[in-house]
């Protein structure tokens, strides 16, 4: 496949034209009379009309057909897919899966299988969130999705997808993100038995996270965000082309007789968008003590409180850990956030055992929750040098504000529940010297 390329920037306002159709973009207008090479103008709004200039988000596609071609949409099976946060009586405890299981080609073929772990707030209001796992091992075949309940950041563990968008196409591989805005038709290619995360937020975009005393520069910069360029194909499908639209939490499904993807230029600032997490500038302790974990904050989704996301996506890198007379491991805590975490690769610095790549792991709102007992008596003990941490990892968090219910699949039907998940922390043992105030430093 030809590398495919990119625009540059974090929610620009962009323009592209295929460029086997050199001046499709009209001039000096949006909604011509007559469109170049006769195409049809469509507006795609990610935003109200009215939202200030900073936060209004809107796109003009110019493509062969609308996408209101199609036909009626009716009610499909929802499989995982729930926003039902009552399945299940709430359960404070520490929670861990194990990799979650991807289904067999040869047993049953899946394409962009979708499902639901954990949420909370209500669709209906544009408020809240879902945590979704997504398992697949084949392509998506004349079909496309498109959510009209909220945003995906997709998080890909194992396998590459190539994303086919009316944007563009991205290629997204393990250890880069990418978010498809509401509303957005996407469809997927994978080339192997393939997993990963998606954090959905409703009624509100990602964002950089405001930097404050840090400056113009760090943490994630506008740069590195890669926009897909305007690509189309003129594909013919009579009634054969299905078109899944997640919509207030349920699946709908309506066919039409050619591909989707056919749009030609377009311009606007609602775009799709990818990430390569190794771009990350992290900026971390250099004297003692931790900077708290918001400081790997890569994308936030703000709340209408200030400070306070409905989700933030949080990273821990590869770095470097220099803390003086510090327990350099994160400090034992208990939040007023839920925190879910997953693990593209490598080994988790707290707990080098039992969080594995693909698997997960549930924190709620003040559920204590730590490095392990190994984890602590050895850190307590290293003799403390500048090491680096964390290569050949990436670990991830969905952080929220909300409360987060688990869904019956998260709980029963994914078979992929740790039981013995607490068991980490039972050899921790009491360290007390009451008649020591200065407990001996390590050699």
């Amino acid at each position: 496949m030809a590398e495919l390329k990119y625009i540059s920037g974090f929610g620009n306002e962009c323009s592209s034209e295929d460029p086997r159709c050199p001046g499709s973009l009209p001039e000096g207008q949006n909604n011509p009379q007559v469109c170049p090479y006769n195409l049809y103008a469509e507006q795609l709004s990610g935003s109200a009309f009215t939202c200030p200039r900073s936060t209004n988000k809107r796109s003009w596609l110019y493509r062969i057909l609308p996408s209101v071609s199609h036909k009626p949409f009716e009610s499909i099976d929802e499989g995982q897919v729930t926003h039902n946060w009552d399945e299940v009586d709430p359960d404070p405890n520490q929670l861990r899966w194990k990799p979650f299981e991807i289904p067999k080609a040869s047993q049953k073929k899946v394409d962009f299988g979708l499902h639901t772990l954990c949420g909370a707030g209500d669709i209906k209001s544009n408020n809240g969130l879902a945590i979704h796992i997504f398992l697949c091992n084949t392509s998506m075949e004349n079909r496309c999705f498109y959510n009209s309940d909220g945003d995906f950041l997709i998080v890909p563990q194992k396998g590459n997808l190539l994303i086919y968008t009316e944007f563009g196409k991205m290629l997204v591989q393990p250890n880069e993100i990418c978010v498809i805005q509401r509303g957005m038709r996407f469809s997927i290619d994978v080339f192997e038995e393939t997993r990963g995360y998606i954090l959905e937020v409703y009624g509100v975009h990602f964002e950089l996270p405001d930097l404050g005393p840090i400056g113009a520069n760090g943490l994630a910069n506008p740069r590195d965000f890669l926009i897909p360029i305007a690509w189309y194909e003129d594909r013919q499908v009579p009634g054969g082309y299905t078109v899944i639209n997640k919509y207030q939490g349920k699946l709908f499904a309506a066919k039409q007789d050619v591909s989707p993807f056919n749009v030609v230029a377009w311009h606007g600032n609602y775009t799709p968008y990818k990430y390569n997490l190794k771009n990350f500038m992290v900026i971390n302790s250099v004297a003692f003590d931790h900077a708290d974990p918001s400081i790997f904050t890569v994308l936030t989704a703000k709340s209408v409180r200030p400070g306070v996301a409905i989700a933030d996506f949080v990273i821990f890198p590869p770095r470097w850990g220099v803390a003086d007379k510090t327990f350099r491991p994160p400090y034992y805590h208990r939040n007023c956030m839920s925190e879910f975490m997953g693990l593209i690769r490598g080994h988790y610095e707290a707990k080098q055992g039992g969080f594995l790549p693909g698997g997960g792991s549930l924190h709620s709102t003040m559920t204590p929750h730590g490095p392990d007992a190994d984890c602590f008596e050895k850190a307590s003990k290293v003799k403390l040098a500048p090491e680096r941490i964390a290569d050949g990892t990436m670990a991830f968090m969905f952080e929220s504000s909300l409360s987060l219910a688990v869904t019956k699949w998260g709980l029963k039907a994914s078979r992929c529940l740790d039981e013995n998940y607490h068991k980490c922390w039972e050899p921790l043992k009491s360290h007390f010297t009451p008649n020591s105030r200065n407990p001996a430093e390590p050699n």
